[in-house]
């Protein structure tokens, strides 16, 4: 099983103004920097709580369908299934009819049933799910729990971005960060 984006987001849910505001930053020196630690910061949120935060879109690749009638889909939350492809021995995909599977975007993860599941013809990758995730097209969409979580760690790396060398970033992340993030983490096995 691999999940890839294919789609990144056209907006971080901070804005600069919203980082330089926090930051108390007035000039425009740093907007570059400070527009990088906005998108490695939506990153790290991102990858720590499985969470898309803004539009984006995503493909889970299986080598087979799972023992279960449903997948599940590792990315919150699911806004809709754009494709579902299997694969025939040539190659060739065959794209799945919407009324052949059932989206349940309730439930944490999302997961897909398919009451007909046809058998891939290839050993490795022969069947790609293709779905939207993401809270919507603007930061105001991004719950403010996510957003502070942000912002903290842009004033953390902000801070210390001359105490050590580009190779050494980021250095670390406050607990307050690890603390917003808590209830957004899904339970650790």
């Amino acid at each position: 099983m691999t999940l890839f984006r294919t789609v990144d987001p056209t907006v971080e849910p901070v804005s600069l103004a919203e980082a330089k505001a926090h930051l108390r930053v007035a000039h425009d020196s740093e907007d570059a920097l400070i527009s990088d630690l906005v998108r490695t910061a939506r990153q790290e949120v991102e990858q720590m709580t499985a969470t898309a935060l803004i539009h984006q879109c995503w493909r889970l690749v299986l080598d087979d369908w799972p023992q279960e009638e449903v997948v599940l889909l590792k990315r919150k939350p699911v806004r809709e299934i754009l494709s579902v492809t299997v694969f025939d021995a040539d190659g060739a995909g065959s794209v799945m009819a919407p009324d052949a599977y059932q989206l349940d975007a309730a439930s944490t993860p999302a997961r897909l049933h398919l009451a007909d599941r046809p058998t891939p013809g290839l050993a490795l990758n022969g069947i790609e799910i293709d779905f939207s995730a993401g809270f919507g097209e603007a930061g105001t969409d991004v719950p403010d729990l996510l957003k502070r979580a942000m912002l903290l760690l842009v004033a953390h790396w902000y801070e210390f971005r001359g105490a050590f060398g580009p190779d050494s970033q980021p250095v670390s992340v406050p607990d307050e960060y690890r603390r917003l993030l808590a209830a957004w983490q899904g339970p650790r096995l």
